[in-house]
């Protein structure tokens, strides 16, 4: 679980942009690049610690692989309503 602040913040900004990616037509290969490429910048930056990173870098990693992320709300809407 993440405590920090700055990692918080961090978060919060790349899952909402892998959301807005995904909504765009990127898919798994291309948010991984963004993602490492995002997690690269702090390291160089030493914007965060390097702790602080990894457990970020395993939060991000989780929320991008859960499909139940990238799922539009009406999808789930209609396929509750076809099953009935």
């Amino acid at each position: 679980m993440l405590q920090d602040v700055q990692t918080i913040r961090n978060y919060q900004k790349i899952t909402d942009d892998l959301v807005d990616m995904w909504d765009r037509g990127y898919r798994t290969d291309e948010l991984r690049l963004f993602l490492d490429g995002y997690l690269a910048a702090l390291r160089n930056t030493k914007a965060l610690e390097s702790h602080l990173i990894h457990r970020l870098e395993e939060d991000v990693t989780r929320f991008l692989y859960d499909t139940s992320n990238f799922v539009m709300p009406f999808q789930l809407d209609y396929q509750t309503e076809v099953e009935r």
